[in-house]
């Protein structure tokens, strides 16, 4: 198993930045894809980003695509998600997930996920 920890949500005006980023632990880190989802009460947990083992491919969301950005250091084993621009509709609790497989690809079960960190972003 993998074990992942996010940190780094906060209340940001809209408009501002943060960057989430994700510890992960349990198994070798690098060969698997991580990605990043997000919640609001009441609504299903939705895709935002993915990255495949390496971090040469990256997958967004439209929503998203020109303010958010995955990366990984799998020297560090950490993954991170630099949010840019935000809006008020980017309020949501993120969660980090770890891939059974090394790429992503729609539909890719993400079988480990952290406990989430909370974005409030203000108008």
């Amino acid at each position: 198993q993998v074990q992942l920890v996010e940190s780094g949500g906060g209340l940001v005006q809209a408009g501002g930045s943060l960057r989430l980023s994700c510890a992960a632990s349990g198994r070798t880190f690098s060969n698997y894809a991580m990605g990043w989802f997000r919640q609001v009460p009441g609504k299903e947990r939705d895709f935002v980003a993915a990255i495949n083992w390496s971090g040469s491919a990256t997958y967004y969301v439209g929503s998203v695509k020109g303010r958010f950005t995955i990366s990984r250091d799998n020297a560090k084993n950490m993954v991170y998600l630099q949010i840019d621009s935000l809006k008020p509709d980017d309020t949501a609790i993120y969660y980090c997930a770890a891939a059974l497989s090394a790429n992503y690809y729609v539909g890719a079960d993400f079988g480990s996920w952290g406990q989430g960190t909370q974005v409030t972003v203000s108008s």
